[in-house]
């Protein structure tokens, strides 16, 4: 068994006031287990599965299933096809949020991109005219094409800007701006991955940050009546909780709103509507969502007919 660093005791002890609980929850990272796989559906299922399926959650969409242990979906020829995307379940967790808004959607700006799961989720789930994903990492850019491509999302465009040029460009188009934010990847460790230093202070506020300078940022692109998506990978208190508190602080137009199929994972962290998935639960090795509204009324923006040409 490996040892917890006192970090990971301090954040277990800070999360949960159950000591039980904290147990659990240090298990989960330090000694992570398998987690079932799961698909998204981006075009028609074929009337014999090509896997064996456990039994949805009751807030699983249809396009998403969830598959046996040990399953390896990438490497069936339906994947080779674009048929469906390998998304994390967790993944599916944090962007279920998006199941509450309702369609027609005309543009949808994923901020942070690659490498597509969200953006490809989103498009399924609202059908957008225009699907935008925007990768400031020039390096992740090449995996997000090709993943767009091989599952046939259109229509869609790939930018590569930052956050700030974005919001002077193109302010009050998108319907939805989803922000799924550079964090500190607490939840890698979950899976068996490695996240080097995502415990230390230093990078939980360097990454929060930089996920309020994103979101500052996105508030300025949303047209009145939009969405913001907020979620992280990470369980840090202050690259969560504490973020979204700020945000609707700090632009009092937003709210956070209530998703009812995820109300029993409401986190007791805050009182305002946001969802946790914990990895000792074992559906996933964790996420964190919420939902803003922009009350703000008035008329939407039309993206700049030159926009795509040059960007």
């Amino acid at each position: 068994m490996k040892e917890p660093s006192n970090l990971l005791l301090k954040l277990a002890r800070n999360l949960f006031p159950d000591t039980t609980e904290q147990v659990k929850f240090v298990q989960a990272v330090t000694n992570p287990e398998p987690f079932n796989p799961c698909i998204l559906w981006l075009q028609e299922k074929p009337q014999v599965h090509p896997f064996t399926l456990e039994t949805p959650t009751s807030w699983q969409p249809e396009f998403v299933d969830r598959l046996a242990l040990n399953t390896k979906p990438g490497k069936h020829q339906l994947h080779d096809r674009g048929s469906y995307y390998c998304l994390d379940f967790s993944s599916t967790f944090a962007a279920s949020t998006l199941l509450t808004i309702s369609p027609p959607i005309q543009l949808i700006l994923d901020m942070c991109a690659a490498p597509g799961g969200k953006s490809m989720f989103a498009w399924q789930a609202l059908h957008p005219e225009l699907l935008l994903c925007n990768e400031v990492i020039g390096k992740r850019i090449g995996m997000l094409t090709s993943n767009l491509k091989r599952c046939q999302i259109e229509p869609s465009a790939i930018v590569n800007r930052d956050a700030e040029f974005l919001a002077t460009t193109i302010p009050k188009t998108a319907n939805l701006v989803i922000v799924d934010a550079p964090c500190t990847g607490q939840s890698l460790l979950a899976k068996g991955e490695k996240a080097p230093g995502c415990f230390h202070p230093v990078s939980i506020n360097s990454n929060a940050n930089r996920q309020k300078r994103i979101l500052a940022n996105s508030a300025k692109i949303v047209a009145p009546q939009g969405y913001i998506a907020y979620m992280t990978c990470t369980y840090s208190i202050a690259e969560n909780e504490q973020v979204s508190e700020w945000f609707i602080d700090k632009f009092s137009q937003f709210i956070a709103v209530e998703v009812p199929h995820l109300a029993t994972y409401q986190s007791h962290l805050t009182k305002i509507p946001c969802y946790r998935m914990w990895p000792q639960d074992r559906l996933g090795a964790g996420a964190f969502t919420v939902l803003f509204k922009n009350q703000d009324v008035g008329e939407r923006n039309l993206l700049p007919a030159d926009f795509l040409s040059y960007h």
